[in-house]
């Protein structure tokens, strides 16, 4: 590989390889081009596990981005003569005709290897413009993603339903507290005013001070699953979270994996970017395994007195996949349930028709909940919104004692 007829076009390659990864997403320039030929060469290419390793060294950074390295390198080096061809000077092939068979693409992935593909033999193909009007039928674009599935959306897409989530508002009525204020027209009596009032009006008929219960919005407490089966929603799912904290007060963020993480200050930061930047140095346990029946001892062993005053509602998202196998899970959801006033099961894999709670966390949380929703797209979350509020004004029951 030292002398130029044996590189040929790898550099090249490389190249529109790096100009693949940079359009789904990950942060990449020239000088990570450079190290990437200087690594390969160093290595070689006569093994197909050492090139990806080599080149995984040198382009991901970011845990986030492991997915998508692994799925652009593998359509990209798609071809199994793919180092013999390299060796030959060949461009590689990204059109395979078992493409259908093979498992559905990320696609912000799909999208960058359909713009970026072979660039030189893109230009060769290249056509006059065709222009066509359908003056009928048009869509927008707000009205295209709402039922598109986080999983499903290309970069520019998910930018569009960030904007959208940021849009959004939770707007739930209010439910009265233990606490009273002055009120007129109030049903209790307050004694101990009236007896001030009177100290101060001398000998003449007393005047009734009256109070009403003072009303505020429920506390909002989030438990937001991130293992690895939930990656492909918690990102935006925590966009959801933001926008909710910058929306209402007293909202209690948590996330948990094999271990629960309180990330509610970090979330109270204006720039969303720079609040998912500390809540992705403070949490350790992205994209790994779940205990959600840990997770949920700890939340009610430390936090639950905390957060769960006043009639809180509680949003528990996650998939219901337990590493533990529902070890302790149903009496910690139990405790979870009485200790709040309404328990709100958000789950991504109810976007299925023929969704069945097989799995033992599933099984055992079900009992526990006052509601099962959806949330994999914009339309399941400004649903859920909207669910909320009117079920908060149909039923204001007083809050419930914790357990």
């Amino acid at each position: 590989m030292s002398t130029p007829e044996r590189r040929g076009r790898l550099p090249e390659n490389l190249m529109y390889f790096a100009r693949a990864l940079r359009a789904a997403g990950l942060p990449l320039g020239p000088g990570k081009v450079l190290d990437a030929v200087r690594a390969v060469e160093a290595a070689g290419i006569t093994n197909r596990e050492d090139f990806y390793w080599t080149l995984h060294a040198v382009f991901v950074n970011r845990r986030k981005d492991r997915e998508i390295f692994d799925q652009a390198f593998h359509v990209f080096w798609r071809n199994p003569r793919l180092l013999e061809r390299m060796m030959s000077l060949l461009l590689p092939q990204f059109r395979d005709p078992d493409a259908a068979q093979a498992q559905p693409l990320n696609r912000r992935v799909s999208d960058a290897l359909t713009g970026g593909e072979a660039p030189a033999r893109a230009r060769e193909r290249e056509q006059p413009p065709r222009i066509e009007i359908d003056a009928e039928l048009t869509w927008s674009q707000r009205e295209l993603l709402q039922d598109k599935d986080f999983e499903q959306m290309s970069a520019e897409e998910i930018a569009h339903a960030r904007r959208a989530i940021a849009r959004m508002r939770l707007d739930l009525a209010e439910v009265p507290t233990r606490r009273f204020r002055v009120h007129p027209r109030g049903a209790r009596i307050d004694m101990r005013r009236t007896l001030r009032q009177s100290l101060r009006g001398g000998p003449q008929a007393l005047t009734l001070a009256r109070a009403q219960p003072r009303t505020l919005p429920p506390p909002l407490v989030i438990l937001c699953d991130i293992s690895g089966s939930m990656s492909r929603y918690s990102r935006m799912l925590l966009h959801f979270m933001h926008t909710l904290t910058g929306d209402r007060e007293r909202v209690h963020s948590f996330v948990f994996g094999t271990r629960l993480t309180n990330v509610s200050r970090h979330l109270e930061h204006t720039d969303v970017d720079a609040a998912l930047e500390r809540i992705g140095a403070a949490v350790d346990d992205w994209s790994g395994g779940t205990r959600i029946g840990a997770c949920l001892h700890d939340f009610n062993r430390y936090w639950s007195r905390r957060v769960l005053g006043q009639g809180a509602l509680v949003l528990l998202i996650t998939d219901g996949l337990d590493r533990d196998l529902a070890a302790g899970l149903a009496v910690e959801a139990e405790r979870l349930h009485k200790s709040c006033r309404r328990l709100i099961w958000l789950n991504p894999l109810l976007r299925y028709d023929k969704f069945e709670p097989r799995a033992a966390g599933m099984r055992a949380l079900l009992p526990h909940v006052d509601d099962l929703r959806t949330v994999h797209n914009l339309y399941s979350l400004g649903q859920l919104c909207e669910v909320l509020s009117d079920a908060f004004r149909a039923r204001g029951r007083a809050p419930r004692k914790a357990a």
